[in-house]
């Protein structure tokens, strides 16, 4: 049997939810359709279960696109203070962490059911369980068969995310949809991923659980925030960061010590000329990690037994210690995915396929990329907004 919508949304996440509410609540009948069991599994993990939903410093130069004016025009229509003034509306407490990062007091499920209960305010019919098995368009309608039920709309929103996290549902559906309607996808990549290091970085690795305050760097890009040494490599807010930004081949450059001047150490040989160099270390570092450091340096003697060169030499390694990792972890442990469907083939305005009429993407499925710390929340919200008020 057919069902008659006026818009198809393949995708219960951030993105499809948000865009389900906003143009069920301006009049239009929607379907929302998912493969999982349950909507917004992947909100649900967010910020530690307590779902970073989004960073009052968004701006556009925060994400990562091979357009980069891309994703203004939407940010610029949705922002922060009108998604933080939606949880509000429904009583939802939040606090605010480091770096503008904005995250529920109580639970990731409050933003699901949040958007549940916006979704039912302008009437959304939901099926989970809903795989998807075929998608065709003819004469301005898309037909999609969902088990043994076809289902026919004249506009069809993307919002089925990209491949990272497969363990969640995560697929790369988006992809070979986008393929199939003749629109061209950037090649898609783990990013906000840990570093996987070689094997003879092994004294590295063998600091697993050992995190430090630095700034990591790589090509222009530069984050100052924790790094964390894991059995495989590097992790931590500053590597998540840092990673969207490295290509197989590229360097990590780690700043140890950040508030540092370069003539530190020879300071320090002056006014302790006694002290090692695992000792002077270890008062900035953890212990761990300043014994390893000095043993790499191949300085463990005495600071008053080293030139003031040598010293500045280790100095100058230090606020910049060059890392080659062999790899990253992977979709598998990616928070989300760079590249997608290229924004070339999409209206920076509605998100609408521009050689397919009716046809929209959102979310993560497009070449749209934020930072760590809910910038990538907020661009679900944005384009599906944009998406839904155009439908």
């Amino acid at each position: 049997m057919a069902g008659e919508f006026d818009a198809i949304i393949l995708g219960a996440g951030a993105a499809g939810l948000m865009a389900a509410a906003t143009a069920g609540q301006r009049g239009r009948r929607v379907l929302l359709l998912d493969h999982a069991d349950a909507p917004g599994k992947k909100i649900l993990i967010a910020g530690g279960g307590r779902c970073n939903f989004t960073n009052i410093h968004t701006a556009p130069d925060r994400y990562l696109s091979q357009n980069p004016h891309f994703a203004k025009s939407a940010l610029g229509r949705y922002s922060p203070q009108d998604f933080l003034a939606l949880v509000e509306s429904h009583g939802i407490a939040w606090h605010e962490k480091t770096l503008g990062q904005l995250f529920c007091d109580g639970s990731a499920r409050q933003i699901v059911d949040m958007l549940l209960a916006e979704c039912a305010k302008g009437g959304v019919e939901l099926r989970s369980n809903a795989p998807v098995s075929e998608v065709a368009h003819a004469d301005g309608v898309f037909r999609v068969t969902a088990g043994d039920e076809t289902i026919s709309a004249p506009a069809l929103v993307i919002a089925t995310g990209g491949p990272s996290i497969p363990k969640m549902g995560a697929t790369g559906f988006a992809y070979d949809l986008a393929r199939q309607f003749g629109l061209k996808v950037v090649e898609p990549r783990p990013a906000l991923v840990p570093l996987t290091l070689p094997g003879d970085e092994a004294l590295f690795r063998e600091l697993s659980g050992v995190s430090a305050e630095v700034i990591a760097r790589c090509g222009k890009a530069a984050f100052r925030e924790a790094a964390l040494f894991t059995h495989r490599g590097l992790s931590g807010p500053a590597i998540l960061q840092i990673s969207s930004y490295w290509r197989r081949g590229e360097e990590v450059g780690i700043d140890f010590l950040p508030d540092l001047g370069e003539g530190w150490l020879a300071e320090a040989k002056r006014a302790r000329p006694r002290a090692g160099m695992r000792s002077v270390l270890g008062e900035h570092l953890p212990d761990r990690l300043a014994t390893v450091l000095a043993e790499k340096l191949g300085l463990e003697r005495e600071l008053g037994n080293l030139s003031d060169k040598t010293l500045a030499e280790a100095a100058r390694r230090l606020a910049d210690w060059r890392f080659l990792p062999n790899g990253s972890e992977g979709f598998a442990k990616a928070e989300v995915t760079i590249g997608g469907i290229s924004t070339a083939e999409l209206s920076s305005k509605t998100m609408e396929a521009r050689k397919l009429p009716g046809l929209y993407a959102i979310g993560e499925a497009v070449d749209v990329t934020g930072w760590l710390g809910g910038y990538n929340f907020q661009w679900a919200w944005a384009s599906a907004k944009a998406a839904g008020q155009a439908i």
